[in-house]
């Protein structure tokens, strides 16, 4: 009888637990994210990012983002995408295109998992600026507002972490609202 109670502690502990866990999934662009999928599996269900996964399946990074990293993404959202000039996704999707898609993409992820407590750590260390090399070769400029997070580019564009700590199995996206452009 004994047994038989402990068994059903610990069947209620579990299931509390896988409970807490379905309660805090992150969401974004309507679908569940999970921390056992990586990028790519994840950001294919998010109906906010098509435009961004349809620039990486045409700059040939689909390998990469499901690769071991750890990386960080800044991944901009469809509002992102459309707030570009008139014509610049559509130029950026074409075959001549992929090595002007590649570098944009690539400027959007950094090498290691850095969360919001160390992108905060970072930002706090520099003295209210944290340099980010990314993939491509750039430096994006991540400062704070409070417990916002910027994220400024070469040019002066700013977007801001819109859904952070998008924890994946190869890394973490934080959404962004603008789209980042290299020099």
């Amino acid at each position: 009888m004994k047994q038989l109670k402990l068994s059903t502690i610990a069947l209620a502990l579990v299931m509390s637990a896988s409970t807490l866990t379905a309660i805090a999934q992150v969401t974004v662009g309507g679908a569940p994210m999970y921390a056992s999928k990586d990028i790519i599996d994840n950001a294919v269900n998010s109906k906010d990012h098509t435009t961004l996964v349809a620039a990486v399946k045409a700059a040939g990074l689909v390998e990469t983002l499901k690769g071991p990293g750890p990386f960080t993404v800044f991944a901009p959202t469809n509002a992102a995408f459309a707030a570009l000039p008139a014509g610049t996704v559509d130029t950026l999707l074409k075959p001549e295109s992929k090595p002007t898609l590649t570098k944009v993409l690539t400027y959007h992820v950094v090498s290691g998992k850095m969360d919001a407590m160390a992108l905060m750590a970072a930002v706090k260390a520099g003295n209210g600026k944290a340099m980010l090399k990314t993939v491509s070769g750039g430096t994006l400029t991540a400062t704070s507002n409070g417990s916002a997070v910027m994220v400024m580019d070469e040019s002066g564009g700013t977007a801001n972490v819109t859904i952070a700590d998008v924890t994946q199995s190869n890394g973490v996206i934080h959404v962004v609202d603008k789209v980042l452009l290299p020099k």
